[in-house]
């Protein structure tokens, strides 16, 4: 059964990760979810999803363009 995945790559188990959403996120759950545990990537969801949905993998200076971007 082939997994969608490359040949020598594993799943990432993300259940067990810290994901945080902003403090200024509403409180209908509209928001996204960010997790910088990994040593190399930042993990973002979508918070309405509650974690059954996609989740985009960045690295982290990925990351810190997107929100050096989104700051200007």
């Amino acid at each position: 059964m082939n997994s969608g995945r490359r040949p020598g790559t594993s799943a990432m188990d993300l259940s067990r990760t810290g994901w945080r959403k902003s403090s200024r996120s509403a409180a209908n759950a509209n928001c996204v979810e960010v997790n910088l545990d990994h040593p190399n990537l930042v993990l973002v969801r979508d918070s309405k999803d509650h974690g059954t949905g996609p989740t985009i993998t960045l690295a982290h200076h990925q990351w810190t363009t997107l929100l050096t971007n989104l700051t200007d």
